[in-house]
């Protein structure tokens, strides 16, 4: 009987081994002498079968660990995709993104160690246990906001699809790290470090990569659900394909073509289902609005949605919805904008700023003093000034106020704007989306107001709408106190506007409180009037709470008053 070194020797000439083809040395597959349990061989540390040692790769080392390594970067790329978009996804249909990011990503890092601990029996076979986690991760992946939104579209059950969509993502993203150094090693062995050092190179690049195409790439052109569809079909064909082929001799027939088929039929429910996205969305959006849907955009900064109904009087009633919040009813939305503005120009008024009111109406009423001299307006998103422009119910609203040559628009962050202006203005009227996350509770933050009363002139006025004083009182006299917080005398008021109920603003002024009235010379009004204003100041015993917390950027109460109220509503 040969020597086991001559054997080695012998087979080596003939036809390499696995162990040489990916580079082990004689010493390292060498069978152990004596006790062959007192030293285990390479085969046993890495957790071959005796199939897969004697299966050599068709690739050098070199280039087999750069085909996995690849695979490491992309499938991190979709990974931290998902994560993105099921938070975005919350921010959109809930708001509050900072509760959304937390719980994504604390269940999802919690999960990660748990499929981390899940893999270890798998390391065994982990060609074919990676190559079906893929599968699972590019499917329920490519499918979780779909899923979500129809969770929250038709069985209003978000939250808890939530945890759960995040807690598997994070267990099969958790699962491929383990799985993946199991098939570096079985590649050519390193030591830990340096092995580990390679792995996470390859995956926080991936990261990077799938965190900037998100935002920039995937959102702006394909959209919510077909972005991740697509990450999908990339997460499939990088994680399955590359592995199924470098390592498609370790593994015996049956199972890879029944791994190749089950990686063709992701692909396939993937794709249709790209393919019936768009009829899907327009489905579950309009779910969740009472009349038809007749425009829907996605722009960078919200979603803008159009309904239209018709009266049984032949009254059309369009309303517009940005990231679902209702901002006005063509029916009656002359009461909010007529209470909104005419207040705050009884004083001086030549010239005018309106921060938000990219829909032009609260412009419109401002423009109907001939004494005004400027309107500047000042809107995020430049979306919404077009459609406030082109879109035609929209623009007779408005009278065609963007079209008056005294009518100035600036596509800016309100706050980043008002810290590099100088000028003054003589009425600043705030119309911003109600304060229901972070992003907007600053602008109703103590340092936002500092930065409007330096913007305006000596004896100029601020008004801004304050949401219900019925329907979430705490909010409306926190926005109220924060106003005063910031060196301003206030005085709140109140109307009745029938689609949003009973709605609030405040008009503030440096130094006394202003007196809330008309203007000698105001236009020709359908609802306001002195004996309205009268009225407007007088709020009920049940409305006035005052046991509220000031609003800051550092502590954003706001936003907790406006998630806690706005839910039992």
């Amino acid at each position: 009987m040969a020597k086991p070194g001559a054997k080695l020797t012998a087979e080596t000439t003939a036809e390499p081994t696995a162990e040489a083809a990916v580079g082990l040395t004689a010493d390292a597959t060498a069978e152990p002498r004596g006790d062959a349990t007192a030293q285990p061989t390479a085969d046993a540390a890495v957790g071959l079968t005796a199939e897969a040692a004697g299966a050599p790769l068709r690739l050098t080392a070199r280039a087999a660990r750069a085909l996995v390594l690849a695979a490491v970067f992309t499938c991190a790329a979709c990974g931290l995709v998902y994560e993105l978009a099921l938070v975005a996804l919350g921010s959109y249909l809930v708001g509050n993104s900072v509760t959304q990011a937390s719980i994504v990503l604390s269940v999802m890092v919690f999960a990660m160690g748990v499929g981390s601990l899940a893999a270890k029996p798998l390391q065994g076979r982990p060609v074919v246990a990676f190559a079906i986690v893929e599968g699972a991760l590019a499917l329920l992946g490519g499918l979780s906001v779909l899923a979500l939104y129809a969770a929250f579209a038709w069985l209003n059950l978000y939250v808890p699809a939530l945890v759960v969509v995040a807690f598997l993502v994070g267990a099969l993203i958790g699962a491929e790290i383990p799985l993946l150094m199991t098939l570096l090693q079985r590649i050519r062995r390193q030591d830990a470090g340096s092995a580990v050092a390679d792995l996470f190179a390859a995956d926080y690049v991936g990261a990077l990569i799938g965190g900037l195409a998100f935002p920039f790439v995937l959102l702006p052109i394909f959209g919510h659900i077909k972005g991740a569809l697509l990450v999908g079909v990339i997460n499939a064909v990088a994680g399955i394909a590359v592995v199924l082929w470098l390592f498609r001799r370790q593994i015996g027939r049956v199972a890879r073509a029944g791994l190749w088929t089950g990686m063709a039929a992701v692909l396939v429910v993937l794709g249709g289902t790209y393919v019936m996205a768009d009829g899907f969305e327009v489905s579950a959006r309009q779910a969740l609005f009472r009349d038809p849907i007749a425009l829907a955009e996605r722009t960078p900064y919200q979603e803008i949605v159009l309904t239209r109904r018709v009266e049984f009087s032949g009254q059309p009633d369009l309303r517009l919805f940005l990231n679902g919040d209702l901002q006005f009813s063509s029916v009656d939305e002359y009461r909010y904008h007529e209470a909104l503005v005419h207040p705050a120009l009884s004083g001086t008024r030549g010239n005018v700023l309106i921060l938000g009111g990219g829909d032009g109406l609260a412009l419109r009423e401002v423009l109907r003093y001939k004494d005004v001299r400027s309107a500047t307006l000042v809107e995020l998103d430049p979306e919404m000034i077009r459609l406030a422009r082109s879109y035609k119910e929209i623009a007779d609203l408005n009278q065609h106020a963007f079209e008056d040559p005294r009518a100035r628009t600036i596509n800016a962050d309100a706050f980043s704007w008002l810290r590099d202006q100088t000028a003054r203005f003589d009425s600043i009227i705030v119309d911003m989306p109600d304060p229901d996350d972070v992003a907007t509770a600053k602008l109703y933050s103590v340092e936002f107001y500092g930065l409007v009363k330096r913007a305006l002139a000596p004896r100029g006025r601020m008004v801004v709408q304050s949401g219900s004083p019925y329907f979430a009182p705490k909010s409306f006299w926190c926005i109220e106190k924060t106003i005063r917080e910031a060196g301003f005398a206030t005085n709140p008021y109140h109307v009745d506007v029938p689609s949003f109920g009973d709605w609030g603003y405040v008009l503030a002024q440096p130094g006394s409180r202003p007196e809330l009235k008309l203007a000698d010379d105001v236009p020709d009004l359908r609802f306001l009037d002195a004996d309205v204003l009268r009225a407007a100041t007088v709020f009920g015993k049940d409305l006035r709470h005052r046991d509220v917390d000031i609003n800051t950027l550092v502590h954003p109460r706001l936003v907790q008053y406006e998630g806690g109220e706005w839910r039992n509503a």
